[in-house]
């Protein structure tokens, strides 16, 4: 397998959620704190507490999700909604404002396993892991190894207390008494699950019927313009096989993804094109299009706020 952290990305993040796994109101919370700007130290002030109704670490938590999804951006002492986060979470004109459409959680969960910063355990556990079954144990010795070689700094606990919480918030355990435990997030997809009990775990992997072709396209552009930049076509065995490619991260088979590719004229609008030449699957760039433009469209918009 090759290498998933190979370009020039050398930082790593394994820590920062306060061992909190993403909640349902956080991120609308998060962008009016800080809309239309907010000074970084929002979620630190003591007042943190009365303002998002939660406590020091859940702010914190909260901030960093907020960050990791692409909703906030932070630079010069401060943070601030992004365009991404303008176009789900805006009072007005919002599209989808307290997360109820599917389409918006397969966007935040591109955005969170598309890239290997600020949450690298998620990335790696989307692009690097090959094992039908793993268990968490096995992530975490998976993700030492490369600590080690990358001469990062993680001790063992910080990378088993990330896993916990990287699974936390992608597995339903109906039973469990804890409200992450039971209703996180991400379980909705169904990317991951419990086999055969015990703390073993595996990748749901084939078609994915609610993932809508446009957010298969704006996590398309963003794999595209992260790791082939300047190509003006990208095959299908890059899209599904690359590290962060739409293959990996909605664990879609190589068919699925060609599948995918094929109808890329239509929710691109025409920007791209599919050809199929000796055997060479591969979309073409037409004309530019930006991530949030196909996004966008997913929620019947031509073009983002």
């Amino acid at each position: 397998m090759q290498d998933v952290f190979t370009d020039s990305e050398t930082r790593a993040a394994f820590a920062g959620h306060e061992t909190f796994p993403l909640r349902l109101l956080w991120l609308k919370k998060a962008y009016d704190a800080a809309d239309p700007r907010a000074p970084s130290r929002t979620f630190q002030e003591p007042d943190a507490i009365g303002r998002f109704g939660v406590g020091k670490n859940m702010a914190l938590s909260m901030r960093f999700w907020a960050l990791g999804a692409g909703v906030l951006v932070e630079g010069n002492g401060e943070v601030k909604p992004t365009p991404f986060g303008r176009l789900i979470l805006a009072d007005n004109g919002g599209v989808d404002p307290y997360l109820e459409k599917i389409a918006t959680l397969w966007a935040l969960h591109a955005n969170l396993a598309g890239q290997p910063l600020p949450s690298t355990t998620t990335y790696y556990a989307f692009s690097g892991v090959n094992l039908q079954e793993f268990d968490a144990s096995a992530l975490v010795s998976a993700l030492e190894a490369v600590v080690n070689q990358k001469r990062w700094r993680a001790t063992r606990g910080t990378l088993k207390r990330d896993v916990e919480v990287f699974l936390r918030g992608y597995v339903a355990r109906p039973n469990a008494q804890n409200e992450d435990a039971v209703e996180p997030l991400m379980a909705e997809l169904g990317l991951l699950r419990e086999a055969r009990g015990g703390g073993i775990y595996e990748f749901v992997r084939g078609p994915k019927p609610s993932l809508p072709d446009a957010v298969f396209g704006y996590a398309l552009a963003r794999f595209w313009a992260r790791w082939h930049k300047g190509s003006p076509t990208l095959s299908v065995e890059q899209a599904a096989y690359g590290p962060g490619s739409p293959g990996r991260i909605f664990k879609l088979s190589e068919d699925d993804v060609a599948a995918r590719m094929t109808r890329a004229d239509q929710y691109s609008g025409q920007a791209w094109r599919f050809t199929d030449t000796a055997g060479l699957r591969q979309i073409q760039k037409i004309n530019d299009i930006t991530p949030l433009a196909l996004l966008s469209s997913a929620y019947g918009l031509a073009n983002p706020a």
